[in-house]
């Protein structure tokens, strides 16, 4: 019968080498959180073994004796097992909070080194930070609270030139820089009536597709059963814009969006007009980094955008997208790799996905 002082020593030897680190990470062992972390190149994080998150390949994970030591190497805590304690976790919210209230209250939105040297930090360790706890950089936070400020003086001032300073502008040309509206200020304040769309559809290998360009390029890729029934879907996305049926001309850019729902890896040599939020931007974005005939989990987006507690955001983003294949949201699945809602039908997912698979 093993003594008390044996089981201690054999419990020491545990989880010296790689390959039982690696063993106790797979069986997710809590008995070895207190002797290692690891973290996974591909994420830039680093956790407890007993962390519940998606596995990671052997070939991406690293083994550290502390906290420490992974964050030197460039990862940051895991917010789902926080291994460096709740505390740290707390501590990275409520300065986030803080530099968040700040950039509000300002009519200038603050530098980056004054909102790190604010939270007590570096500039690149509060920029990785504020993007985890929120899923925005500093900069695209500012941006987007600036743009909910342009949008309310838009409709509460009498001209676009006082709406632009009030939202904290010191130019009008820093505004019309950024383009935050997606149209004309005057367009806004008219509902975006005045903005055109062209639109047409056509018949595809995967039923109907409506393809709709304004001046800026493509704007909807929208597939299904019916003709009418697509152009109410672009009529709802855009309700206050003039819709135009495309001429012949037209017929060029229809012809490239059916090729591409032919053969999605091929991809669309035609410039996008993509419109959503900031948080659906960087989610379209990774979506548009995954390669064809490749597949990811709606968490692994969410930890690929730095806001790994934002997975059904991530899904409802998915469910937003407007451009079909183009903003290849048919490439995400569930984390067990089943095919989850597709905004165009399982199907025509599933077939999509066996094009790319056989391309």
């Amino acid at each position: 019968m093993s003594t008390k002082g044996e089981i201690m020593e054999v419990a020491m030897a545990d989880f010296v080498t790689e390959q039982e680190r690696w063993e106790a990470v797979q069986r997710r062992d809590p008995a070895a959180d207190s002797h290692f972390f690891y973290s996974v190149r591909t994420t830039g994080v680093y956790c407890r073994p007993s962390c519940a998150s998606r596995p990671a390949r052997r070939e991406n994970v690293a083994f550290h004796a502390s906290c420490t030591e992974a964050e030197r190497a460039g990862f940051r805590p895991c917010l789902r097992c926080c291994p460096a304690g709740n505390g740290v976790a707390e501590a990275h919210t409520a300065a986030v909070s803080s530099a968040c209230r700040q950039i509000e209250r300002s009519e200038e939105t603050p530098n980056l080194e004054s909102l790190a040297a604010a939270a007590g930090m570096s500039r690149f360790h509060f920029h990785r930070v504020f993007r985890t706890v929120t899923g925005l950089t500093p900069k695209a936070y500012a941006d987007a609270r600036r743009g909910e400020r342009v949008r309310h003086h838009l409709t509460q001032k009498e001209t676009v030139t006082e709406a632009i300073y009030e939202a904290g502008f010191q130019s009008s040309s820093r505004f019309y820089e950024q383009d935050l509206l997606g149209m004309t200020p005057t367009s806004f304040r008219a509902g975006g009536k005045d903005a055109t769309i062209r639109y047409a559809t056509g018949a595809c290998s995967l039923g109907v597709v409506l393809a709709a360009a304004t001046a800026r390029g493509v704007c909807a890729i929208l597939l299904g059963d019916r003709p009418e029934a697509l152009i109410d879907d672009l009529r709802a996305r855009f309700p206050r814009a003039q819709l135009v049926a495309g001429d012949a001309g037209f017929e060029h850019t229809l012809a490239q969006v059916v090729r591409l729902v032919d053969a999605p890896s091929a991809g669309l040599q035609l410039p996008l007009d993509i419109r959503g939020t900031a948080f659906q931007q960087r989610v379209w974005q990774a979506l548009r980094a995954i390669p064809a005939g490749s597949r990811a989990s709606y968490a692994e987006i969410a930890e690929r955008i730095g806001a790994p507690r934002s997975v059904r955001a991530v899904a409802q983003a998915c469910a937003a997208n407007a451009l079909a294949v183009a903003v290849p949201c048919h490439r995400v699945v569930r984390t067990d790799g089943a095919l989850s809602g597709y905004r165009w039908g399982v199907e025509r997912k599933r077939a999509l996905l066996e094009r790319e698979a056989g391309a």
